[in-house]
């Protein structure tokens, strides 16, 4: 028997899944959460003067630093969204398998 909550979801993900796949969409939802990760690092590096022992980070390095941090947030974001796109498509599969075991056994 399938639960309420069950058929909601159900009905979410076949109005959703398809959106939900695509990448831009995906890097959009995924990346606030990954940017958050990155800030401390990035706050780190821009703010250095306050920790007076760090050695010296030229401009250049700060900008390769930069990237490699906003590199690091975008794999994150876009490794997170898919991951949970596999796991929402996973439980709409075997829900809707149960679904047509109940339907089965209805008959």
């Amino acid at each position: 028997m399938i639960t309420d909550q069950e058929k909601l979801f159900l009905a979410y993900w076949e109005k959703n899944r398809a959106r939900e796949k695509k990448t831009l969409y995906q890097l959009a939802v995924g990346l606030p959460l990954g940017l958050v990760f990155a800030l401390p690092i990035i706050l780190s590096v821009i703010f250095h003067d306050w920790y007076k022992q760090m050695i010296f980070i030229s401009p250049s390095q700060v900008t390769v630093i930069l990237i490699a941090v906003l590199a690091i947030a975008v794999f994150f974001a876009l490794f997170r969204m898919k991951f949970k796109w596999e796991n929402n498509e996973q439980l709409y599969k075997e829900l809707k398998f149960k679904e047509s075991q109940n339907d089965a056994a209805d008959l």
